[in-house]
């Protein structure tokens, strides 16, 4: 038998399913699915690849949404089923407070019809209170025109009670009035909807004469509803730094006549009160309070603006090509320590390492050390180069263009590459136990090359704060944006796929159903027993289960393995319906990979519907079963556009010129434009205005990070060291 409180919980369990599916516009059935899907353990990387015949194939991005909103909308409910006991247990709650809470669309709603019962500490309406003038206050405030204020008053004085005299009195009974209206829920929202929607945010300097990075909101005003996210954060920190001081203003007297208007019926004696004391409370408590709560709404609202964008960065950046098969120089350049090398592999495993000196030496210093760099180059028959960005990067590329301009036979390019978290990865526990026999330094080039050759192996070994493609980044709440980012190399990992005998621990506890502890447990094994040789040997780990074993299966990949299956997408509960499907197209697993004509064909005649209905496979997970069939172990990312590999001349601020045309690497994007790496030591803008002829919304609607653009320069303030770019009209490369 199910009680009432248990067919509540049902009830608004439901509520929560059609608002998430009103707000994602989704079927009803396609939220319960997922819903459901999540609260059995499922993770968003095997919903969104395995269970699409239920999810109405959702991805990865729709599914974190909405599972986060459901998660806030649990809460809220939770927190609404707190307040409505705690009033209850003041015997104060009314069906109609009970509905108003019920039906509150935020926390903050919640929150403010909670506030008038919720136990505050001692406030001067408080202590009125218990001086017996409420009675008074609820008298004053029905404003009858023939009640006289002192008269009424005269009947409340006790010198006992703290209350002497009339005035006495009477200022008690304001304090009570002041808080009812400061409390007033209705008075609140509607004020914070005005105040969104006429008021605006000023900035002034704190110092007019001291200078800053936040000059630009010296005197700075703009509407709230309009105000761009970004200088919401700039001033956020402009204010803490000390530089800015923030308001919010509203027209004049709109504030004051809202909050009145509620209260004030006539002006009568009493009316006058009452208005006096609507005053005070939209003055001292209600603007104050309700600006700060505007002040967070806009916050939040540029944090989670910020933290996409850095998301989406990050997940272009994790998912640039590879550069693989080819020997790679890694070069962190240096002055006083000089520039580290190493030499690494086709697959990463170290060949040379040194030391030498391409800046902040004397002549003879510089010469040697490029003699040992070329010899370097051809000895380990180097074709790519790695150069770091960061100090005497320039100086390194300049030295490297030279050499190998003396070996073009060599056939190698170098690219220059963020070296953003490689300090804070060769620092790490993780380096030292990968490189024991390195130092700090040489691990770090080490990295570098590695992450030209698989960037999405490398950079899942630093903390993704750490790498550099984001914006206020430390001003974000860092639950939130660890968890974003966290899911952002999650969903990369297990789009690409995870080779299981050659995998790092740190690149295996991003894959589906895997934390750290059985990541390590799966290097351990695979160190003492050898390579996998199926998927099915997973079970043979300590701590990974079967449950474990399904949600990670799918996503791990093992080549050579005597079930060609086990280098697919392919998920091992599907094995049989794939090779019911190989088999009635006269076909066998010897075929993976190799001539499918007869599938391809039974494709072509019969449809994908009747074949599915005829093998009781779902058409989203058939068409993916013959994807994989066709390219087996397939990397998604070797069907973008490479990155740019650079052997010419390199260039300085200075040779720059309004007009030239060059091409160049998408670094870092923003709300107001994307940073462009052109050749010279700084990044050039390319503004949102001038990304292209049209309207742009955003930057990432036109363009990616690792993206290879063509630009046109438009200023260059070498004193500023700023380089101004623009993509329009300049025809851009198919991508």
């Amino acid at each position: 038998m199910v009680n009432e409180s248990d067919e509540r919980q049902v009830y608004y369990s439901m509520d929560i399913i059609q608002q998430i599916s009103e707000e994602l516009s989704l079927r009803r059935e396609q939220v319960e699915n997922a819903v459901a899907l999540l609260d059995d353990g499922k993770t968003v990387p095997f919903i969104a690849r395995y269970r699409k015949e239920l999810t109405g194939s959702l991805d990865d991005q729709i599914l974190h949404t909405l599972s986060e909103r459901l998660d806030y909308l649990r809460k809220l409910e939770a927190r609404k089923e707190e307040i409505i006991a705690a009033i209850a247990a003041q015997e104060k709650l009314t069906p109609e407070l009970e509905a108003a809470i019920r039906d509150a669309k935020t926390l903050v709603e919640a929150e403010d019809l909670y506030r008038p019962y919720k136990q505050k500490r001692k406030t001067k309406a408080s202590v009125a209170k218990a001086r017996g003038l409420e009675p008074l206050a609820l008298l004053l405030m029905e404003q009858r025109l023939d009640t006289v204020p002192e008269e009424e008053a005269a009947a409340y004085v006790d010198a006992e009670k703290e209350v002497p005299d009339v005035e006495a009195v009477l200022a008690g009974a304001m304090d009570i009035i002041t808080e009812t209206v400061s409390d007033d829920a209705d008075v609140r929202k509607r004020l914070r909807n005005v105040l969104s929607l006429r008021g605006s945010i000023v900035t002034k300097a704190a110092d007019p004469e001291e200078d800053s990075v936040y000059r630009s909101y010296y005197d700075f005003s703009a509407p709230i509803q309009k105000v761009a996210k970004h200088s919401i954060l700039a001033v956020n920190r402009g204010e803490k730094e000390g530089f800015l001081k923030v308001s919010l203003t509203m027209p004049d007297g709109l504030g004051e006549q809202l909050v009145t208007k509620t209260y004030v019926r006539n002006d009568s004696p009493a009316g006058q009160l009452v208005e006096a004391a609507a005053v005070e409370a939209y003055k001292k408590s209600l603007f104050p309070a309700v600006g700060r709560e505007v002040r967070n709404v806009l916050t939040e609202a540029a944090n989670t603006q910020a933290i996409t964008v850095f998301s989406e960065n990050l997940r272009q950046l994790l998912l640039q090509p590879p550069m693989r098969g080819a020997i790679t120089l890694g070069l962190d350049p240096g002055y006083t320590h000089g520039c580290k090398l190493a030499v690494v592999d086709e697959t990463g495993k170290v060949l040379d390492t040194g030391i030498v000196k391409l800046a902040g030496a004397s002549a003879g210093m510089i010469s040697s050390s490029k003699q040992k760099l070329k010899r370097m180059i051809v000895e380990n028959s180097v074709k790519m180069i790695a150069i770091g960005n960061g100090t005497a990067s320039r100086e390194s590329e300049q030295a490297v263009a030279e050499i190998l301009g003396e070996i073009p036979d060599q056939g190698a390019a170098y690219m220059v590459v963020s070296e953003a978290g490689a300090s804070v990865y060769s620092a790490s526990k993780l380096a030292a136990e990968e490189f024991p026999d390195y130092d700090v330094a040489l691990r770090s080039a080490v990295s570098i090359a590695r992450r030209l050759q698989d960037p999405l192996a490398e950079l899942v070994k630093i903390d993704p704060k750490a790498i550099g493609v984001g914006e206020y980044q430390h001003d974000m709440p860092p639950a939130q944006l660890n968890a974003s980012l966290a899911d952002v190399v999650s969903d990369c990992v297990n789009a690409v796929g995870v080779d299981l005998n050659t995998a790092s621990a740190p690149l295996l506890s991003y894959v589906s159903g895997i934390h750290s502890g059985i990541a390590h447990n799966i290097v351990q094994y695979r160190e003492e027993n050898g390579a996998f040789t199926s998927r099915k040997a997973l079970l043979k780990v300590p701590k990974l289960g079967a449950k474990a074993y399904e949600l990670c299966a799918g996503f791990l990949r093992v080549r050579d393995a005597k079930n060609p299956l086990d280098n697919t997408g392919v998920h091992p509960e599907s094995y049989a319906a794939t090779e019911a499907l190989l088999s009635a197209c006269g076909c066998s697993l010897d075929s993976v990979g190799k001539d499918l004509s007869r599938l391809n064909k039974a494709i072509e005649e019969k449809g994908y519907s009747a074949l599915s209905k005829e093998l009781d496979i779902g058409e989203p997970t058939l068409r993916d079963i013959v994807s994989e069939l066709q390219k087996p172990g397939r990397d998604p990312r070797d069907e973008l556009p490479k990155p740019l590999l650079r052997s010419g001349d390199v260039m300085t601020l200075e040779d720059l010129t309004p007009g030239m045309e060059l091409v160049g690497t998408v670094r870092n994007i923003v709300d107001f434009g994307a940073f462009v790496d052109v050749g010279v030591h700084e990044d050039g803008l390319v503004h949102i205005s001038q990304l292209a002829k049209r309207r742009v919304n955003h930057p990432l609607d036109v363009v990616k990070v690792g993206q290879v653009v063509h630009v046109r320069v438009l200023e260059v303030d070498v004193k500023r060291g700023r380089i101004s770019l623009t993509m329009k009209g300049v025809p851009q490369d198919p991508q």
